[in-house]
């Protein structure tokens, strides 16, 4: 690996001999492969989407919810061919599509394990939306599905919570591109969604205006038919007390109550929403190296 740029951070660090912003080197590190049902219904299927869990992540929020892999760095390095063979196992038994999680910084390995073992079920990118577009230009036409966060419209927010102040240009131009390649969402008879962007938003706690002014950029920037979207209530604050009180608890029902009345005023109706009860561990996995 030349000096990584893969991400908008370009560290630009040798991680064959180091790591980079991210927290890993150049060999992929996974903690977890198999279903999962915790994703959109249209992901998620029957069968469950296939995740791949990545370690490591280029944003580093100071709230995420797998924080073991994201910032703690758990996990198990594996080569390309092996990984390759997770993708087989996992359509082998019966997933309803490749999912995988966090996978940025590993793009170019994710690349050439696509290109050994090409999936004959959707293959998602899911990804915190702050992207490059260069690296995804090397992943048009192995990817179907992108499911990107847009986690802020206020800079200053961006870099207070995941140290990344170009955050809302930055992933708003990633996203494009996403939608780009895959072009409007094409479901199946089983209202499985086989090609398209959907993007989700997290509703942070005394946070409001930041979702309602993200709404406003994203319907301004795609017509309702390009893209999903996915709202999400599920914040759930982290064991260890953050500085940021409104990061120790969770949303409040007024707060959602809220943001779904200007999604109303919006007239999207392309849109997942969740019942408060979304905020629990429930559908944070056991990151014990299943799978991998």
């Amino acid at each position: 690996m030349a000096l990584c740029e893969l991400c908008p951070r370009r560290c630009r660090a040798d991680r064959t001999k180091t790591v980079g912003f991210c927290g890993v080197g150049e060999t992929v590190v996974a903690a977890l492969a198999g279903p999962h049902f915790g994703e959109e219904p249209c992901i998620a299927g029957y069968g469950g989407a296939g995740t791949v869990f990545f370690s490591g992540c280029n944003l580093g929020c100071v709230y995420c919810q797998n924080r073991e892999i994201s910032l703690e760095r758990r996990g198990k390095e594996i080569t390309v061919e092996r990984l390759a063979d997770i993708f087989r196992e996992l359509v082998d038994n019966g997933a309803d599509c490749v999912d995988l999680v966090t996978p940025t910084h590993f793009a170019d390995k994710v690349k050439a394990a696509l290109t050994a073992y090409r999936p004959d079920v959707p293959v998602v990118w899911n990804c915190g939306g702050y992207e490059s577009v260069e690296t995804l230009k090397t992943l048009d036409g192995l990817v179907d599905v992108y499911l990107p966060d847009y986690k802020y419209a206020d800079g200053t927010l961006a870099k207070r919570y995941s140290h990344a102040p170009d955050y809302p240009e930055t992933a708003l131009s990633a996203i494009k591109e996403m939608a780009r390649q895959t072009g409007k969402p094409v479901f199946d008879a089983d209202g499985l969604l086989k090609k398209g962007t959907l993007i989700r938003h997290l509703v942070l706690p005394g946070q409001i205006e930041n979702t309602l002014d993200a709404l406003d950029i994203l319907t301004a920037a795609f017509s309702e038919d390009e893209v999903l979207l996915s709202v999400m209530s599920q914040y759930t604050p982290p064991k260890d007390p953050l500085p940021d009180e409104n990061l120790n608890r969770r949303l409040t029902q007024a707060e959602y109550d809220r943001v779904l009345d200007y999604l109303y005023l919006l007239g999207n109706e392309n849109v997942y929403v969740q019942e408060l009860s979304a905020a629990s561990d429930f559908y944070v996995p056991a990151f014990d190296g299943t799978g991998v």
